[in-house]
């Protein structure tokens, strides 16, 4: 949640900043702002709404300084305006400060320094930082050890950066549970909360951990923890290029990454699938093939789109590895003392690899002294750096806020764990290879069903204006139901609600009449028969049927009013191909009701604060 990002060299920072913003957006998009150190002050210019609000205003100011800081903001204390926009400042404008995260104590803190005569102008908790830090400064204590000495008094979470005009030469950095890196330049240096920020200016990177506190000057940093402790930094080499994180002629990202599925799923398993064995190999968890196979129970934690995945998980792990496997939110995994035995594997599911209660999820699991595996996309995030082993889904970077091409590699990572599981088991050579067949097949499966858009498009025009859906599937096909009616509330602000298709007698049903669009995930496979006799129920009552179906099923066709074929495979793979069209559906229809399908109202893309 929020965005970071920040410069000091020789050039304009401006640019940089809200060059920075602009690719952060996704992170949050409430209201947006900048500090550039000014002669003897700090000039911030703030305002509601998107970057591009604040960038016509920074154009009037004609703002210019070769320090600054920049924030774009999801509103956790305090409603979305330009008093509560960030960056924040002490009383007489030579310092400013922005932050991501919550901080838990600021009450407590407020009310001290309240008592002290500093006089507050925002609702956020944020801005007691800034003056926690003013007050080390009025005691006579340096830049640096102001902010660590602030920064001891927090509880709660932060990734801040400060700027103070009488020490012009630096910016200050800190994190605690909520990410932030440094980028390595010549004679410049660049601070961000997501490297999409700064990948267009530098490929060398430094990661901050928990706890540590860096200055950032032209041409070098220094970083120690807030005890006051040298860290020892490394540099990493990015991967990633500019042009992954630009929309590359589609009119949204959203739309961009649903293309890309088919390769983004072929890098998710590019390299990993050896035939002759009939058995993948995962780089990442060399070393612990046999205890995972071993393990007595596999307990899978995610949020949102990632635990829809982890569900899948688990159908695929318990069918071939004869393995127990439960599925937790990572929001209520570390609040109910969960029963945690050295003899559990724990995976843990992030896109970002930042997600906060997932993040705590794993770090509770590891006290238990569980092993600990992540499945992320985001190289160096804190879930990659902190399990014990795990597996990249190698996505490539995802901007939209609604999920898409990462769902479809984390299920692909997932199946590759299984095969891995299942081999080091009971499963035969002549069913891996199988498997790993239809791995191999799907990006091709996956083009076919892209081919489709135009179709879907239509059926959308259809049902743009429906107030409500509901989701409706079958073993490996219900935590579909569940992610396509995720996908829809997300980003057309249609109620839409996901079940187990035998479940709609138990409730759901009664709210069937001639108004109500019924999305049925029906593939021809063993629950065929049973999702069809489901299908009449709806029917019956008059219900508007739309049905993803195999695409040798001619029998659906006279049962439904719209059918989507897709092609065919195995059971555990099948959620791949039949989430398309339900991405493809809702992207229709949140842009026929004339949506931004990026930033939909309310939501980020990455949840670093509980």
């Amino acid at each position: 949640m929020c965005g970071i990002v920040g410069y000091i060299g020789d050039k304009n920072s401006v640019p940089i900043l809200i060059s920075g913003l602009k690719r952060l957006e996704y992170r949050g998009y409430d209201s947006a702002g900048i500090s550039v150190l000014d002669s003897d002050r700090c000039s911030i210019i703030k305002s509601k709404g998107k970057v591009s609000i604040l960038e016509k205003k920074v154009i009037e100011h004609k703002l210019n300084g070769t320090v600054g800081i920049g924030h774009t903001r999801w509103a956790t204390h305090g409603e979305p305006n330009e008093i509560n926009a960030h960056p924040h400042s002490n009383e007489d404008g030579t310092l400013t400060l922005i932050h991501n995260g919550i901080i838990e104590n600021y009450s407590t803190l407020k009310k001290t320094l309240q008592k002290r005569g500093v006089t507050f102008k925002s609702e956020t908790d944020s801005e007691v930082i800034v003056h926690l830090i003013d007050s080390f400064l009025k005691k006579g204590h340096n830049f640096f050890q102001s902010v660590r000495y602030a920064l001891n008094s927090l509880e709660g979470t932060y990734g801040v950066a400060v700027i103070y005009s009488k020490e012009p030469d630096k910016i200050i950095v800190a994190r605690k549970g909520s990410p932030l890196v440094i980028g390595i330049g010549d004679e410049e240096n660049f601070i961000a909360s997501d490297v999409n920020a700064i990948v267009a200016y530098t490929s060398q990177v430094v990661y901050l951990e928990d706890d540590e506190i860096a200055e950032i000057y032209r041409d070098r940093f220094n970083a120690r923890t807030i005890k006051d402790i040298e860290a020892v930094k490394e540099v990493v080499e990015l991967e990633m290029a500019a042009d992954e994180v630009d929309k590359g002629g589609f009119e949204h990202f959203m739309l961009k990454e649903i293309m890309e599925q088919p390769e983004s799923v072929f890098n998710a398993m590019r390299g990993r699938l050896l035939f002759e064995d009939g058995i993948s190999k995962l780089g990442g968890l060399k070393g612990f093939e046999q205890k995972i196979a071993d393990s007595e129970r596999i307990i899978i934690s995610a949020c949102g789109t990632s635990w829809h995945a982890a569900l899948v998980g688990e159908y695929m792990l318990e069918q071939f590895c004869e393995v127990p496997v439960e599925v937790d939110y990572a929001s209520e995994f570390r609040y109910r003392n969960p029963i945690i035995k050295k003899t559990d594997t724990l995976i843990f599911i992030s896109q970002s690899g930042e997600t906060a209660d997932t993040l705590a999820a794993m770090r509770e699991a590891k006290r238990k002294g569980a092993l600990v595996l992540g499945v992320c996309n985001v190289v160096g995030s804190s879930i990659a750096r902190e399990s014990q082993a795990g597996v990249y889904i190698h996505a490539g970077p995802e901007i939209g806020v609604a999920s898409t091409k990462a769902f479809t590699a984390q299920l692909i990572v997932l199946a590759l764990i299984t095969l891995m599981v299942g081999r080091h088991k009971s499963l035969s050579l002549v069913d891996g290879q199988n498997i790993i067949r239809e791995i191999q097949s799907l990006p091709e499966k996956i083009k076919k069903i892209l081919s489709l858009n135009s179709e879907i498009e239509k059926i959308a025009e259809k049902f743009k204006d429906a107030k409500n859906f509901l989701y409706l599937g079958r073993g490996y096909n219900f935590p579909v139901a569940l992610e396509g009616a995720l996908k829809l509330k997300e980003i057309s602000y249609i109620h839409a609600e996901g079940y187990p298709a035998a479940e709609m007698k138990h409730g759901p049903i009664a709210l069937i009449d001639e108004n109500m669009p019924a999305v049925f995930i029906a593939p021809k496979d063993s629950v065929y028969d049973k999702v069809i006799s489901n299908i009449e129920e709806v029917r019956a009552r008059k219900g508007r049927i739309i049905a993803i179906a195999s695409e040798n099923d001619n029998k659906i066709d006279s049962l439904v009013e719209y059918s989507i074929k897709i092609p065919d495979t195995i059971r555990m793979l099948m959620p791949i191909l039949s989430v398309i069209p339900l991405q493809m559906l809702a992207y229709h229809i949140a842009v026929k009701r004339g949506l931004n399908v990026d930033q939909p109202r309310n939501l980020a893309k990455s949840v670093t604060v509980e």
